[in-house]
C-alpha cells in the first residue's frame, strides 16, 4: 500500500488507488471503523483530495465494495469439466480465500452495517448472490430449475454466507473441514428434496453417476451408511 508518496496520477488511475486503499484498510477493519483521513494517508494524498475524487464517504465505500462484489463473484466461476463435488469444492476454496482476505469488510457486507446499509450496497450483495446462483445452475445443467431445485440452490448459497460468518468468529473449524461440508451441505438438500421430486431424483442420479469414489458426494454417502448401521 502506497504510505506518505505524492504522485500526480490520472483522474481514473488516482480513483482506483483510492479504491484499492479502501478495500486494503477494510480487509483488516470494518468499513465503518476506517475513516477518510485514514484512507487519504495511506494513499498519500489530503483529505479535501479524496472528497475530490468521491463526493462523500459512501461513495467511496461503495465503490470499493463494488470492486469486492465483482472479486467475489468471480470466485464462483468454474469450468464445466470433471466431477461436480470437485468444481463445488474448488469454488468453496475460493470462496474461502475470499473471506479469509477481506474478513472484517466480507462480514460489514453480509451483515449491513450503516455504512454498507445504501440500496447500492444492497444490490451488489443480491448480484453476487445472483452470479453464484446461475454459476451453479450452469453446473447442473439446468437452465429452467424447478421450484424446489432453486430453493435449494438459493438456500445452499445463503448457508455459505452464513458459515463464512460464523467461520470469522474465532475460526474454531479447519476451514478445509468447512470447505468439503458445504459441498456435502448441497447434496443433502438435494438429496432431501430429491425424496419428493421425481425430477429431481433424476438430475441427482445423472450427476452422481459421474463421482469417483473419493469425491466429496460419495465420502457423504459412505458417511451416512455407516451412522445408520447398528
Amino acid at each position: 500500500m502506497t504510505t506518505g508518496v505524492r504522485r500526480r496520477m490520472g483522474v481514473e488511475e488516482r480513483r482506483q488507488q483510492l479504491i484499492g486503499v479502501a478495500l486494503e484498510l477494510f480487509s483488516r477493519r470494518s468499513p465503518d471503523d476506517v475513516s477518510i483521513d485514514e484512507i487519504a494517508a495511506a494513499a498519500g494524498i489530503s483529505r479535501p483530495l479524496v472528497y475530490h475524487y468521491f463526493p462523500g464517504k459512501l461513495s467511496l465505500y461503495e465503490a470499493a465494495l463494488k470492486r469486492a462484489s465483482e472479486d467475489l463473484a468471480g470466485r464462483f466461476v468454474e469450468p464445466h469439466e470433471g466431477p461436480l463435488g470437485a468444481r463445488l469444492l474448488r469454488v468453496m476454496g475460493r470462496f474461502f480465500d475470499f473471506v479469509d482476505e477481506h474478513g472484517p469488510g466480507f462480514s460489514a457486507l453480509m451483515r449491513g452495517g450503516p455504512a454498507v446499509g445504501s440500496t447500492t450496497t444492497n444490490a451488489l450483495i443480491d448480484s453476487v448472490r445472483q452470479a453464484a446462483y446461475e454459476q451453479i445452475l450452469a453446473h447442473l445443467q439446468v437452465q429452467d430449475p424447478p421450484a424446489r431445485l432453486e430453493l435449494i440452490v438459493r438456500s445452499w448459497i445463503s448457508l455459505a454466507e452464513s458459515t463464512a460468518l460464523i467461520w470469522l468468529d474465532g475460526r474454531r473449524i479447519p476451514r478445509a473441514e468447512l470447505e468439503v461440508q458445504l459441498v456435502q451441505d448441497f447434496a443433502a438438500l438435494a438429496a432431501v428434496a430429491a425424496a419428493r421430486d421425481e425430477e429431481l431424483t433424476a438430475l441427482l442420479r445423472r450427476i452422481f453417476a459421474t463421482e469417483p469414489a473419493d469425491n466429496p458426494f460419495t465420502d457423504l454417502a459412505g458417511r451416512l451408511v455407516t451412522l445408520a448401521s447398528p
